[in-house]
């Protein structure tokens, strides 16, 4: 595969660097953010590991350099750190949450949260709507018998996009599911527009990304009609 670019190892980057208490040599990071990608080639992986592979070197510096330039990170020589800002940029990814304002009163949306919206709009429009399934966040089937998903959905609110772009290109090659991408923030949905036509050019055409609001929305007026829509649905 073509190796990842430096803008989706950033945040990567920030939860390593979290995870290690703020601060740690590059030379250990070059191994550990190889989690992160899972759609790494074995020959990938172990020229990493090995030392030998100087483009993935070349963009996590690339990610550190712009992650610096952001004062998110000090890079001196070898060692990074997390600046303040850098900390509370990742603790508010780690929240899982983003804060509606487009409802009365503030109110906070988790991944669990967008789960269940998208369950229950399944469930309204018919579909039997499975959280969890396998491993995917929700999925949609015609029938419970249906071994088909329909529909398939990944709820994006920390954490690598390219694993979810992965999961959600298998979907579509296996079955030729519809497949959408539900992302916290308005960065997640730049970033993944840009790794989308970068990196996933396959399912560019066919992937509906939504943000936590808009999910929000379109489940708020699918409820609001609910007890009619059946009879429109109805063959």
């Amino acid at each position: 595969m073509t190796l990842p670019f430096a803008s989706n190892i950033e945040t990567p980057i920030l939860h390593e660097l979290f995870a290690v208490g703020g601060s740690d040599d590059v030379r250990f990071l070059y191994k550990r953010l190889i989690s992160y990608f899972p759609t790494l080639s074995d020959a990938e992986i172990f020229a990493i590991t090995r030392g030998e592979l100087k483009n993935w070197k070349k963009a996590v510096q690339k990610a550190g350099k712009t992650l610096d330039d952001e004062k998110l990170i000090i890079r001196d020589r070898g060692n990074w750190k997390l600046t303040l800002k850098g900390k509370k940029a990742i603790q508010a990814e780690s929240a899982g949450m983003i804060i509606s304002k487009n409802h009365s009163g503030d109110e906070l949306l988790s991944h669990r949260d967008i789960q269940m919206m998208v369950v229950k709009i399944g469930e309204t429009l018919g579909f039997c709507a499975e959280p969890e399934f396998q491993y995917y966040d929700v999925v949609w089937r015609e029938t419970l018998q249906n071994q088909r998903l329909s529909h398939v959905f990944e709820v994006q609110s920390k954490g690598n996009l390219d694993s979810a772009f992965a999961k959600l290109k298998r979907a579509y090659d296996a079955q030729r599911s519809k497949i959408f991408l539900i992302l916290a923030t308005e960065r997640d949905t730049n970033r993944a527009q840009k790794s989308l036509a970068q990196e996933f050019r396959e399912i560019e055409n066919v992937l509906t990304i939504l943000s936590f609001v808009e999910l929000r929305r379109i489940y708020e007026n699918i409820l609001a009609i609910a007890e009619i829509l059946p009879k429109f649905l109805r063959p």
